[in-house]
């Protein structure tokens, strides 16, 4: 039998009082059996004893009681359901417990059950005794434990997701052989002295960083160490590549967009912006920046808000930026190619990374760590270069910087088998040569014109994209791997910049080798 009861003027001080108790508890037991006290005056029972409903799992689960039932017994839902199916919607209701759901919780004859709802059937407060007097008290005491149980779930289900990303950040670590997320900065009391002393007057403010380097110099690096010695280390620290993002998806990658917004937008999405609110956002390659995504980054800049595609009010994010590349920016603004108002802003205070053939007394230290690494990688052991090959890892003049030489020291643990380094090999003869383009394959030597009617084999005709990549190469090569501008590969080639880039993403041409 159901009975919907009004709450009394004396019950609701105790509602208050359970409220404090059960309102976001840490042990729940120690809660419940603090609130079987605050009830000892006003209900006559035996024991308290709450029950969580979970339809998906079949069961109901006992998570905790004043004394006796121990927290973790799993009944048959089937009458508890069976109760829970009278009620309609969220209100507060007592049942008087039935044979079959006494039987069920194995209650004793007259106990009363609270039928917990928080928008939905979460559980059972069983109130267990000889008296069904008390069903009015019990009424008006419902949503403080219907609340304990919500709290009890979501409890359950973040330390679920938080096991799942400690799972998930101890295998990426394994795979990267490293202890922490963040890199240790090597050189930081050699060759990056000056940088790291500038990184601690500036990690401490708010003010956006421009990173200038070469590529491969540690730009990355150096920004997680402004990001770790800031205020927002708590928070998320995102990169993003601004040379990686096809141009008609810049504002959605950015920004983010509303369901609908365009052909394929199924769902709405966050930018990235909004995932690194309240954190550091990397915009690395920002010189590969279109115009149009310029115009829209300044106003981000200059006042923290942004527009969702396809959305009609503006968001207010939190973000420190810090912005790299190996562009020269104000020769950039100067031909127009970059903006000079989005300059000045990302330009608050630069860093300039000097490449790793202006730090060589780094070197050993950096061929230490990264030969560290790769060797507990492949053997399970640290593997240390000797003296002959440091030496020959200082003569070179290392055009790729830091990300050549962990290139040359994983090579020449593999050629080592993991047990030692093949430096000498891993160079080849006086170090490897600049990357240069190979001849076009469609071309004859001049010593051997073609002649009309003359039988060509297979092996001489390549294929036409072999023939593009080659000649896109050859110009990269010209051009040193510069893409845009007067004198980039682009305009050598006669083509838009977005075009060519959208061409060698589907050619597989890595530009930062033309590099140095």
């Amino acid at each position: 039998m159901v009975q919907v009861l009004p709450m009394a003027r004396s019950h609701m001080s105790l509602e208050l009082e359970l409220w404090r108790t059960l309102g976001s508890p840490t042990d729940l037991d120690a809660a419940l059996v603090r609130a079987s006290a605050q009830l000892g005056g006003a209900l006559a029972h035996e024991r308290l004893s709450l029950w969580a409903l979970e339809p998906a799992q079949e069961r109901v689960v006992c998570l905790a009681a004043s004394h006796g039932e121990a927290p973790g017994v799993v009944r048959s839902p089937a009458a508890v359901e069976a109760a829970l199916a009278r009620f309609e919607g969220p209100r507060v209701s007592v049942v008087e417990a039935d044979g079959a759901l006494a039987r069920a919780l194995e209650l004793t004859a007259g106990a009363l059950v609270g039928a917990l709802f928080l928008e939905r059937p979460l559980g059972l407060l069983v109130v267990d005794g000889p008296r069904a007097t008390d069903a009015p008290a019990l009424s008006a005491l419902l949503a403080p434990f219907a609340s304990a149980i919500a709290h009890a779930r979501r409890e359950a289900d973040l330390a679920l997701l938080r096991d799942a990303a400690e799972a998930d950040n101890r295998a990426l670590l394994s795979r990267l052989s490293r202890h922490a997320i963040v890199e240790t900065v090597v050189g930081e009391h050699g060759g990056l002295r000056e940088v790291m002393q500038r990184v601690g007057q500036v990690a401490g403010t708010d003010a956006p960083v421009l990173l200038l380097g070469e590529t491969g110099s540690g730009k990355e690096v150096v920004a997680r160490a402004i990001h770790e010695r800031s205020s927002r280390r708590a928070g998320p620290m995102v990169r993003v590549n601004c040379g990686a993002i096809a141009p008609e998806l810049i504002d959605s990658e950015l920004f983010g967009h509303e369901r609908g917004s365009f052909t394929g937008a199924v769902g709405a999405r966050r930018g990235w912006f909004e995932r690194a609110h309240g954190g550091t956002l990397l915009l690395d390659e920002i010189g590969e920046l279109p115009a149009a995504a310029q115009v829209r980054l300044l106003r981000v800049v200059q006042d923290g808000t942004l527009q969702r595609v396809g959305a009609e009010r503006a968001i207010h994010v939190d973000v420190r930026i810090v912005a790299a590349t190996h562009r020269d920016l104000h020769r950039m603004v100067e031909r127009g190619a970059f903006r000079e108002d989005l300059w000045y802003r990302l330009s608050v205070f630069p860093l300039r990374l000097p490449p790793l053939r202006e730090r060589r007394e780094d070197i050993p230290l950096l061929s230490q760590h990264f030969a560290a690494r790769v060797g507990e990688r492949l053997s399970g052991k640290p593997i240390l270069p000797t003296a002959e090959e440091l030496s020959l890892l200082i003569a070179y003049d290392w055009p790729g910087n830091v990300r050549e030489l962990a290139a040359v020291i994983e090579r020449a643990a593999i050629l080592g088998q993991g047990k030692r380094l093949e430096v000498a090999a891993a160079l080849g003869a006086g170090g490897p040569a600049r990357p240069s383009a190979p001849p076009l394959a469609l071309e004859r030597p001049r010593s051997a014109p073609v002649t009309p009617g003359a039988p060509v084999t297979a092996d001489e005709i390549a294929t036409l994209d072999d023939a593009i990549r080659a000649h896109v190469e050859r110009a990269l090569a010209t051009t040193r791997g510069v893409i845009e501008g007067p004198r980039g590969a682009a305009a050598r080639l006669g083509v838009n910049p977005h075009t060519l880039r959208a061409k060698m993403r589907k050619l597989r041409i890595d530009w930062s080798r033309f590099r140095g």
